[in-house]
């Protein structure tokens, strides 16, 4: 069955051209010598992004292979200006970044409602020949074509914007603690992958406060390589303002399990490591009082020797066993004043600009999730690159 999240495509974008300026001199039985009257060519249409709140993922562009904007009209005589090419505007979910797919560099990103980014600007129109007549030119026979069209293949990612995202192995209690503190109804069960698309759930707080928390697809040893989900979903960690770990509490070694996820988040990105965490040792129903003191003094004491001051909190979501604690830190941590410099819809804070998008889209490849079966030359119209200074004439 296909997914209804989708959070990377590939799409083939170009503007319109500018028309073409009009060469035409007025020669009517009342006005024989009217002299020039070509009108100017119409605007080319315009690629551009726009932010839209009502879309979650890139579903709605998944099938859309090639996007084209209008190209202007002609001018035409008596000075008639060619009609404009519409503006295509494309509506991509918050938090979708933008890459070139030729070259994997960083175009731009989306970030909050309405913003709206020129991706492919549309070429402008040519002058016509009324716009050249001088004193000692009355009768110019020449006329300014029209600029022209961009293209460019471009990759949409998308990445989440929540305020806590979840980082954990499979089976590590994710969607369960998402279900038990929002509306959120992730599928759940007892085996690895179980959830295989991140989802976002509202979790409420004291005084009709609130934060967005994110459940994404567990991490496994080698992730940041590609093993097992691979790097599909390490990104959407990227857009969180914090994180929070969680280690079940019959993991044999709790902190050994907890510097593998580290581990992975730096091969990814070293910069994640600058955002705030917290760990949380789930399925502490499982423990008695006593473990639980004694399993806190050890990863206290590690993290003390590596220099690290996270917070550290057993919970059961089963049992709804110190959820309430849980928020009380997680709220805590998100407005602690080091932290607001982590806000993710700032362009300061986007990390990653530099990331090269090869590598990932060659493995979205393998998955087949980017092949574009691309117009042959003929079916897309040829044009000739013309600089402003290049006239054309026509025999009126």
């Amino acid at each position: 069955m296909e997914s209804n999240f989708v959070d990377y495509v590939k799409i083939y974008c170009r503007s319109g051209k500018g028309g073409r300026g009009s060469m035409h001199l007025r020669h009517v039985k009342y006005n024989p010598n009217g002299g020039p009257d070509g009108g100017d060519g119409g605007k080319g249409g315009s690629i551009i992004l726009r932010g839209n709140h009502n879309y979650w993922t890139l579903l709605h562009l998944k099938y859309e292979r090639h996007i084209f904007a209008e190209h202007g009209g002609n001018g035409g005589k008596d000075k008639c200006h060619g009609t404009d090419g519409k503006d295509v505007y494309i509506d991509v979910p918050c938090g979708t970044v933008v890459y070139n797919a030729e070259t994997g560099k960083y175009v731009c990103d989306v970030t909050y409602d309405g913003q709206e980014v020129l991706l492919l600007k549309g070429g402008r129109g040519g002058l016509g020949n009324f716009q050249f007549r001088t004193a000692t030119n009355q009768a110019p026979r020449y006329a300014q074509p029209g600029e022209p069209m961009q293209e460019m293949t471009i990759i949409l990612e998308l990445k989440l914007l929540a305020d806590v995202g979840l980082v954990g192995f499979p089976n590590a209690g994710k969607s369960t603690l998402v279900s038990a503190l929002s509306n959120a109804r992730p599928k759940i069960a007892n085996y690895p992958f179980t959830t295989m698309e991140p989802s976002l759930g509202i979790v409420g707080y004291r005084d009709n406060k609130s934060f967005v928390m994110a459940d994404i697809p567990g991490i496994i040893e080698g992730a940041s390589e590609g093993k097992g989900l691979g790097l599909r979903f390490l990104r959407h960690i990227e857009r969180n303002s914090l994180l929070l770990f969680m280690v079940p509490g019959d993991t044999e070694n709790i902190y050994k399990e907890y510097g593998i996820l580290l581990n992975e988040l730096r091969q990814f990105n070293p910069e994640l490591l600058d955002k705030h965490r917290v760990l949380a040792v789930t399925k502490c129903d499982l423990l008695d009082d006593e473990l639980i003191d004694m399993l806190r003094s050890e990863l206290e004491e590690h993290l003390k020797a590596d220099g690290e001051n996270v917070p550290i909190v057993f919970i059961s979501a089963v049992a709804q066993q110190h959820l309430d604690e849980l928020k009380d830190v997680l709220w805590r941590e998100l407005n602690a004043e080091s932290n607001k410099l982590a806000a993710v819809t700032t362009s300061e804070s986007i990390v990653h600009r530099d990331k090269d998008m090869s590598a990932f889209a060659a493995e979205m490849a393998d998955e087949g999730e980017d092949d574009i079966e691309f117009l042959d030359d003929d079916e897309i119209e040829d044009y000739e690159e013309l600089d402003d200074f290049e006239y054309e004439e026509e025999d009126e």
